[in-house]
């Protein structure tokens, strides 16, 4: 007869088993807890890193800004499609990515007086043309069972502003693009804003229309009021003397603000240079007050009669039959038509040792309504 032997486990034995399953049970623990913390130091780096500013030469966001900027400007792989060009640039160019393209337009609108000020439309093509109404359609009143008479066409223009390839050069040696702190994309849109802006500023003022956008100046000007003059002539005020202002200088720049109609008003500023602008700032009314008021609030432009003062250094000085002051509306009185796109040609042979940056830029202007714009000439 077998007699079932019931073996039962040793206290001491079952104590050590569950010391030792504990420590096993500690060390993956530990392991985890390792673990973890790598992780998070990982995301806290990934954190500050995307907190912190970029640096000049460090890495760039965007994949088409770094393989354009590192690949191409700094070693002149042509890793982008060339763009479509005209006129007699056989070599074409790559086409400016987004990026850069907007810290040009942003820099060159904070150096380039006119275009802050002006309309501006943006193109797809080199050439614009836009209908605008000039009147001559009318209206009447009849009764309920009255004919209705025909009435008059109205008369439309068409606006084409002449426009030119506007063009920068800026050079940098090799071994400035070779040296990753320097910030390539930052000083190159600093150069051609700067370059662009200070063409395009004497073209919007005093541009011939020939392969350059025709300035507001450089157009028929007349004495007679908005409803006498022919469209696309600008009228102007007098000063009373033939080679400067006469004694009530005020008089005359009030009639410039009120010859303009009451909407263009809205918005509407002084430009004149800084010549000229130190002269005005000497007259005073009649009562003793100086025109001029400066401006109260930091980053608020000075004011003339209640309206903004733009300084535009290519406006004339004040000198016998010459336009020193203009107020208007800008933004309905001169348009800049340009084509959206910036084009850059790497040429490392011209100017050994130095690397050019042939940038270039499609850019036209035009005045759209003479009644917006207002000039003051120096003659009695």
């Amino acid at each position: 007869m077998d007699i079932a032997t019931e073996t039962k486990a040793d206290p001491l034995a079952a104590s050590f088993d569950i010391v030792a399953r504990q420590d096993a049970q500690d060390v993956q623990i530990n392991s985890l807890q390792g673990d973890v913390e790598e992780v998070k130091g990982r995301l806290d780096k990934v954190s500050i890193a995307a907190s912190r500013p970029p640096l000049a030469g460090g890495d760039i966001v965007s994949p088409q800004v770094k393989g354009f900027v590192d690949g191409y400007l700094r070693h002149g792989r042509e890793t982008e499609l060339k763009s479509l060009t005209q006129g007699s640039l056989p070599d074409g160019g790559f086409a400016v990515p987004r990026q850069i393209d907007e810290m040009i337009a942003l820099r060159v609108v904070e150096i380039s007086p006119i275009r802050a000020i002006a309309s501006v439309v943006q193109t797809g093509t080199s050439g614009y043309r836009r209908l605008i109404s000039i009147g001559g359609a009318a209206s009447g009143w009849v009764s309920e069972t009255a004919a209705r008479p025909e009435t008059a066409n109205p008369k439309l223009a068409e606006i084409v502003p002449p426009s030119g390839e506007l063009y920068a050069n800026p050079s940098a040696s090799q071994q400035m693009l070779d040296d990753s702190v320097f910030d390539l994309e930052g000083w190159l849109a600093g150069e051609i804003a700067t370059e662009f802006a200070r063409a395009e500023g004497a073209a919007f003022v005093n541009g011939t229309g020939i392969n350059q956008p025709k300035g507001f100046l450089t157009g028929p000007t007349s004495n007679a009021g908005d409803t006498a003059r022919p469209f696309g002539t600008l009228q102007y005020v007098v000063s009373g003397n033939a080679t400067g202002f006469d004694t009530s200088p005020d008089s005359k720049m009030i009639d410039m603000v009120f010859q303009t109609k009451a909407p263009l008003r809205q918005g509407a500023c002084w430009v004149m240079n800084s010549a000229t602008l130190a002269a005005v700032r000497k007259f005073k009314a009649a009562d003793g007050n100086f025109l001029w008021q400066p401006g109260l609030v930091g980053g608020q432009p000075d004011r003339l009669l209640g309206y903004p003062v733009i300084e535009a250094e290519d406006m004339p000085d004040i000198a016998a039959g010459n336009f020193p002051m203009a107020f208007g509306n800008f933004r309905a009185g001169y348009l800049i038509a340009e084509r959206n796109t910036t084009t850059i040609l790497r040429d490392p042979f011209t100017n050994k040792p130095y690397v050019q940056f042939y940038a270039t830029k499609r850019v036209g202007g035009q005045l759209v309504d003479s009644d917006a714009i207002k000039l003051l000439k120096i003659s009695t």
